[in-house]
């Protein structure tokens, strides 16, 4: 069992015993809980902390734990219908700021407990470095001037680590440090076009940008892609039909298609957004997320980029953990300080410890290490995914396997859905049928700006413990493929 399994649990249990104490009451000791439930002290900690966070509990360090005293009597609930008005959108407004973040917490909401965990944006702990990170956090911690304000822009030296990674010309004084590649690119995109302008993504692309355009008043205009990336010719008619200023693109291991740009299509890409003044916001996500059989990978659209297209934005969450938020923005030219202006107003700086312990995290032997494994441990998921996937559900088409990256993207077949369709439909019924079956699957649909041209699965390899779970996984899909399938002949 996990822990945040047992957590809950223990805090259940505890929860249903508290009517035995008094208000005031103190509860059994955290070693007599440990004794008790057989579980660790982290796990009783954070059961205590959770009924705290409830009002059941009170904590005092050094005391121990007890009940709470009767909760005051709520006041009346107000009226907030006005809302809906102050936060309607305007005459004035072009483009509504409501904000559907469905496609961003799917993949960050754990499933129900026994449920396999196919549509994960993360890594499973089992793939993090767990020990290297907490040594690193320690090391940092007694760094000189660890706990002080570091420089706005970020530490020097880990701007340099970054702008190294980068390669090219760029350098250390035109890379900005930020929290995490989220908060990067509601900078840049904030930085780079005005409320109502026109933003061209990839079609389709990771639905946390598109909500991030969406929030920002932009207006997402899809361009396709194909295994080889976006389409140049495409991109131009784009750029040309709506005057578009920026496009933001993943060209190493697309999400979701895996697609890698072409090494024909980069310097084609790059002399477009140069022709229509514009910037390439370059997403690159999981370069550290190889795969074992790769190759050499080729180096980011900003290295090759002397004109100030490209705005970089690179990452070492994917790599290490969700909550190890460090990422890098890069960019050249007058648009370095709009973008450091808009970051220091929304956020001041990166944590300064968090920064100390990046530094700490890649300059040790164990990073390396766990670049390696890592690469190793993909590849082989990939690999028993795609294997048990053509064995067991042939019917799903997987037009590309990446050689990075951790999901696989999957077409549904046409006219197979009880709806009598397919696309919207028919991911919404075998999503459904998937998780009564006991595996959580990601619907293509939020993938898409515009009306999708068939449904799609996102299936991710690398939030579960390992192989073993895959192969478990895909059975239970066939199940819930039968089922919806089933349902479609009658």
């Amino acid at each position: 069992m996990d822990q945040s399994s047992s957590v809950g649990e223990l805090a259940e249990q505890l929860r249903r015993e508290l009517d035995r104490y008094s208000p005031g009451g103190k509860l059994p000791s955290s070693r007599a809980l440990v004794e008790r439930f057989r579980v660790s002290p982290v796990t009783v900690s954070r059961a205590l902390g959770r009924l705290a966070a409830e009002g059941l509990v009170v904590t005092r360090p050094g005391a121990g734990a007890f009940r709470a005293g009767p909760r005051a009597a709520s006041a009346p609930a107000g009226d907030t219908s006005w809302q809906e008005v102050a936060l309607s959108a305007d005459g004035a407004e072009l483009v509504p700021r409501t904000v559907d973040a469905s496609g961003v917490t799917v993949s960050l909401a754990a499933p129900p407990p026994g449920v396999l965990e196919f549509n994960g944006g993360y890594p499973h702990p089992s793939l993090q470095p767990e020990r290297a990170m907490a040594a690193a956090l320690a090391r940092a911690g007694w760094r000189p001037g660890a706990w002080g304000r570091p420089p706005l822009e970020g530490l020097p030296e880990l701007r340099e680590w970054f702008a190294r990674g980068i390669g090219g010309a760029v350098t250390a004084a035109e890379v900005l440090i930020a929290a995490g590649g989220q908060s990067a690119l509601a900078t840049a995109l904030r930085a780079l076009a005005p409320p109502g302008a026109p933003v061209l993504v990839e079609s389709p692309t990771y639905p946390g940008m598109l909500a991030l355009a969406r929030a920002a008043g932009l207006r997402p205009v899809p361009v396709p892609v194909d295994p080889d990336g976006v389409r140049p010719d495409l991109l131009a008619d784009a750029f040309r039909a709506t005057g578009a200023r920026v496009f933001v693109c993943q060209p190493l291991f697309q999400n979701p298609t895996g697609a890698v740009l072409a090494p024909g299509r980069r310097a084609e890409v790059l002399r477009i957004a140069r022709s229509a003044a514009a910037f390439v916001v370059e997403d690159d996500f999981v370069r550290r997320l190889v795969h074992a059989d790769a190759g050499p990978l080729p180096r980011p659209l900003a290295a090759d980029d002397p004109d100030g297209v490209v705005v970089h934005v690179g990452s070492l969450t994917k790599a290490t953990s969700p909550s190890f938020r460090v990422s890098a923005l890069a960019a050249r030219g007058p648009v370095l300080e709009r973008l450091r202006a808009i970051q220091v107003v929304d956020s001041f700086f990166v944590p300064r410890p968090l920064q100390e312990a990046a530094l700490e995290l890649v300059g040790s032997p164990a990073w390396p290490r766990h670049l390696r494994t890592l690469s190793a441990e993909l590849k082989d998921r990939r690999d028993t995914m795609t294997a048990e996937l053509a064995r067991h559900l042939p019917e799903l088409a997987l037009p590309h396997i990446p050689s990075g990256g951790y999901h696989l993207w999957v077409r549904l077949p046409d006219g197979t859905v009880g709806t009598g369709g397919s696309g919207p439909e028919a991911e919404s019924a075998l999503t459904a049928a998937a998780l009564r079956a006991g595996v959580a699957v990601t619907p293509g649909r939020p993938y898409f700006s515009a009306e999708p041209p068939a449904g799609h699965l996102r299936l991710s390899f690398a939030a579960v413990a390992g192989t073993g779970e895959i192969t478990e996984g895909v059975r239970r899909l066939r199940a819930a493929c039968d089922e919806v399938f089933r349902a479609g002949r009658r």
